[in-house]
C-alpha cells in the first residue's frame, strides 16, 4: 500500500514538472517570435532613414524573413503637428496570423533636399528640368 501511495505522489510530481517545462517552452518560443518581429520593425525604420526619402501618407505591406521565420509587416505613415515630420508606425505579424507581435513608431524629418519645389509656368524646377552649371 505504501508503495502505491509513493507512486501516486511521484506521478503527480512528474505531471506538474512536465506542465512547467511545456509552459517554459511556449514562453521561450513566444519571446523568440517577438524579438524577431521587433528586429523586422527596426529594419523597416532603419531602411526609411537610410533611403532619406520623404515617406508618402499611405499604408504599405510586405513580407520579411528573420531567423528562419516568415513575418508580415504593415507600415502606416501619418502626419504630425510639425509640418516637416511624418509619423511612421510599423506593425509586425507572423505570416498567416493577424495578432500583432510588435508595433514600433518612428519619426522622419523632411530635409531641404526632400522639400517639394514649386513648379509652374516659367519655372526651371520640376520633373524633367535640367539645370546648367554656372559659368
Amino acid at each position: 500500500m505504501e508503495i502505491l501511495v509513493a507512486l501516486a505522489v511521484l506521478a503527480i510530481a512528474l505531471t506538474a514538472t512536465a506542465r512547467s517545462l511545456g509552459a517554459a517552452l511556449d514562453t521561450t518560443a513566444a519571446l523568440r517570435d517577438r524579438t524577431l518581429a521587433r528586429w523586422v520593425a527596426e529594419d523597416r525604420l532603419a531602411e526609411l532613414e537610410l533611403r532619406r526619402e520623404w515617406p508618402a501618407l499611405d499604408v504599405k505591406e510586405g513580407d520579411a524573413d528573420m531567423g528562419g521565420r516568415a513575418f508580415r509587416w504593415r507600415q502606416e505613415t501619418g502626419v504630425t503637428p510639425a509640418a516637416r515630420m511624418r509619423r511612421v508606425e510599423v506593425s509586425v505579424f507572423l505570416k498567416g496570423d493577424d495578432s500583432t507581435l510588435t508595433k514600433m513608431t518612428g519619426f522622419v524629418e523632411q530635409t531641404a533636399t526632400q522639400a517639394v519645389l514649386p513648379s509652374g509656368p516659367g519655372s526651371q524646377t520640376g520633373p524633367g528640368s535640367q539645370t546648367e552649371p554656372p559659368r
